[in-house]
């Protein structure tokens, strides 16, 4: 960074820029907006970030992130806990959960087998997943990772490493063409699998 730009400045810029999708740019505007804006713009977000870290933990039935333990939904006694479903990040839960159609409990990886990424089975939640389904309730695991080259490793993973031999159906998010989307353009491997995905009318 320049020298006319102060040390403060420049390490705000610095650690905003770390941010997954903040650019050096971003930050930069990020950073002036925080040094013009009202003291408790800049005071509220840092307290923001202090409670974040201290208040929240992951839950230690679903690994998703929590301020209690076990979280709401795993706390649930109305959800389905005879159906699990695998999904790669918190994120994802929001998602679903948005949908108000899936009413069975979560369990989160925090990523996708990767080797390029130097990310692999050891690096995810995939014992725990093992261990929830070896208690004999779970019915049903659905495999919601993304369908991407990763995702389908780690969907591949889990059913022929983690849930082989645990007597439970197994099954994945249906895929296909995106509502509101043509036809002619989507891809050759959307086109596959809408295509192997057909229902009956």
């Amino acid at each position: 960074m320049n020298r006319a730009i102060p040390e403060p400045v420049t390490n705000l810029i610095e650690a905003l820029s770390r941010l997954p999708g903040v650019g050096p740019k971003t930050a930069s505007r990020l950073t002036y907006y925080l040094l013009r804006a009202p003291d408790d713009i800049s005071t509220s977000l840092a307290d923001a970030l202090r409670d974040l870290k201290a208040e929240t933990r992951f839950c230690s039935i679903c690994h998703n992130i929590t301020v209690s333990d076990p979280c709401g939904i795993c706390g649930d006694d109305k959800r389905d806990h005879h159906t699990i479903m695998v999904v790669e990040e918190p994120l994802d839960v929001l998602a679903i959960e948005r949908t108000g159609s899936y009413h069975g409990v979560y369990h989160v990886l925090h990523g996708v087998i990767s080797p390029v990424n130097g990310v692999g089975p050891d690096d995810l939640k995939l014992r725990e997943l093992g261990a929830r389904v070896g208690n004999g309730e779970v019915l049903e695991v659905i495999i919601a990772t993304n369908p991407s080259y990763e995702g389908d490793a780690t969907s591949m993973y889990i059913q022929r490493e983690v849930l082989r031999d645990k007597g439970v159906k197994i099954t994945r998010l249906a895929r296909g063409l995106p509502v509101g989307s043509d036809i002619e353009y989507a891809d050759a491997v959307t086109l596959s699998r809408a295509l192997q995905g057909r229902s009956e009318l």
